[in-house]
């Protein structure tokens, strides 16, 4: 039985009155830590009380002695998280007093994503012609390994919607390779198709060949240590360290690519980008060393309109306002350049996201249809 439950009677709850008046006079010590009583207001029975209000206060912090502790925290804490800010502020728009700028083996304003898929097919000879011919700048390309060892320049690892084959590009010999299709749909352009006369599969080493000097990004999607030491084998070869960029959305895979030619440039993966909003947004992006050079990022305003990352509408809304929010920051974009860090934004087709992606001060652009963006920069280049 609980004591707070006991009741007493009119002659028991007397005697155990002048019990507790007699040691309460006595100085009775063994009664501080006992409950009161108190009279019940109906059938003249008491209960007891939890705790007296002496027994209570001598509980309850010290109020004064807590306020005092936390306005002498305030007092150090709020300059230095407003020295700290301002330091911040200063070094995110002038890195160099930090980190010596790096100057770049080239700069690209114009970049043919998949060599140009929107205007001849994709990854073929005649798409990257065709981009050289509008003066691009990059070739962006993927690379997948065929089953006696050669590096093809291929988006997808199973032929299905480029050549209508089910088979992966591993399990063929590069001579058994299909052709492409005679149209295939713009990824990034839904709705529109590309046709070209040359619908053949071309190898890495055939790209080095006829542009030696143009600069290509090499994306690898799959963890195949073969395919990554034979693409890093293949630019030693061609003396193109410096003007091709390794780049995929996977860290695991990006560090055994570093490994394997570290001489490179490197382009962030997912995970590096996300580290790199959650430093810019804490203030300590001037403090931290970029080890990368090239920041080929999405521009949010294509979700939702030509790009879809996610199956649900709902989602891909979300992720458009998010993203916007998070990436769209112009200081962000010029402290990247300033370091030396150049950002590039795929995979635009539109003149509007053309002005969004340089206006926020883009080194440059990644684009399905190179004569359009071409005619974007000497039109503007004219007006300037």
């Amino acid at each position: 039985m609980h004591l707070s439950s006991i009741q007493l009677g009119p002659a028991a709850w007397l005697w155990a009155s002048s019990r507790l008046s007699k040691s309460q006079g006595r100085g009775g010590d063994q009664w501080r830590n006992q409950p009161t009583l108190a009279r019940q207001s109906q059938g003249g029975t008491v209960h007891w009380r939890q705790l007296s209000r002496r027994q209570l206060s001598r509980w309850q912090p010290d109020r004064s002695q807590e306020a005092t502790t936390m306005s002498s925290v305030l007092y150090y804490a709020l300059p230095a998280l407003g020295s700290y800010t301002l330091l911040s502020i200063f070094l995110l728009r002038r890195p160099r007093l930090l980190h010596p700028p790096r100057a770049p083996a080239f700069r690209p304003r114009l970049g043919a994503h998949r060599g140009g898929s929107g205007e001849r097919l994709e990854n073929t000879m005649e798409a990257m012609e065709n981009a050289m011919a509008q003066r691009s700048d990059l070739l962006e390309l993927d690379c997948q390994l065929t089953r006696d060892g050669v590096v093809v320049v291929s988006h997808d690892e199973n032929l299905s919607r480029q050549s209508g084959v089910n088979r992966d590009v591993s399990s063929l010999a590069f001579e058994e390779l299909p052709l492409y299709k005679e149209e295939l749909e713009v990824y990034f352009s839904p709705g529109h198709f590309a046709h070209g006369s040359d619908r053949q599969m071309v190898r890495l080493e055939d790209i080095f060949q006829r542009f030696p000097r143009v600069p290509v990004s090499v994306e690898v999607k799959e963890e195949n240590e073969q395919l990554i030491h034979k693409i890093a084998s293949l630019v030693r070869h061609f003396d193109r360290n410096e003007i091709t960029i390794w780049a995929s959305e996977k860290s695991s895979i990006m560090k055994k690519c570093k490994a394997a030619n570290p001489d490179m440039p490197l382009s962030f993966t997912r995970w590096r980008a996300i580290r790199l909003l959650l430093l810019y947004y804490l203030g300590l992006l001037p403090f931290i060393p970029i080890p990368e050079k090239f920041l080929l990022c999405f521009l949010p305003t294509i979700i939702n309109r030509t790009y879809f990352p996610f199956s649900s509408s709902a989602l891909n809304r979300l992720s458009a306002t998010v993203t916007k929010w998070l990436i769209m920051r112009k200081s962000l974009i010029q402290h990247l350049e300033q370091r030396g860090v150049q950002v590039v934004f795929w995979c635009l087709n539109e003149e509007a996201d053309f002005e969004a992606a340089y206006g926020l001060g883009a080194t440059g652009v990644m684009t399905d249809y190179p004569t359009a963006l071409r005619h974007y920069l000497d039109s503007h280049r004219a007006a300037a």
